[in-house]
């Protein structure tokens, strides 16, 4: 994304094969996005998925809206 720092969202064929994840975890973006679009809180999502930490889940949703803006220049 060009911000100096690497993704927070990585894709690895070798962790749950190649679903976009967290980094450092097992845990699929899509998990997140789907408690988001269900009604779900952030501190369900959080409370359900501990490996995942606030800032970055925050981080990773920022730099998502991001990479959006960035697509629609």
């Amino acid at each position: 994304m060009g911000t100096g720092f690497p993704s927070l969202i990585m894709k690895n064929p070798e962790i749950l094969g190649g679903e976009p994840v967290f980094r450092g975890t097992r845990v699929p973006f899509k998990v997140l996005t789907d408690y988001l679009e269900g009604g779900d809180t952030l501190d369900k999502f959080l409370k359900e998925y501990p490996s995942v930490t606030r800032e970055l889940a925050v981080t990773a949703i920022e730099e998502a809206r991001l990479s959006l803006i960035a697509q629609l220049k």
